[in-house]
C-alpha cells in the first residue's frame, strides 16, 4: 500500500484539527463538507476506515512518533 509523505499527513492532520474547532464554534456546512473531505482523504492516506484510526495511524507516520504512544489502539 502506498502511504502519504509525513509532510503531507502532517498538513492534512492540522487542517482537520483546525477546521474541527471551527466547526465546534460555527458548525457551518462549508465547514462540514471540507471536514468530509479531509477525513475522506485522512482514511485513503492511511488505509484506514475511519478518521479517529486514520488520525491515529498519521501521526505514527510523523517523524518522532514514538511507539509507546499508541496506547489508544491497545485493548
Amino acid at each position: 500500500m502506498l502511504m502519504a509523505h509525513p509532510a503531507v499527513l502532517r498538513d492534512l492532520i492540522e487542517q482537520y484539527t483546525t477546521l474541527k474547532v471551527l466547526q465546534a464554534e460555527n458548525g457551518g456546512e462549508e465547514v462540514r463538507r471540507r471536514l468530509d473531505d479531509l477525513a475522506y482523504t485522512l482514511c485513503v492516506s492511511t488505509g484506514t476506515r475511519d478518521v479517529d484510526a486514520a488520525l491515529i495511524a498519521a501521526r505514527h507516520r510523523l517523524p518522532g512518533a514514538r511507539p509507546e504512544d499508541d496506547s489508544v489502539l491497545s485493548g
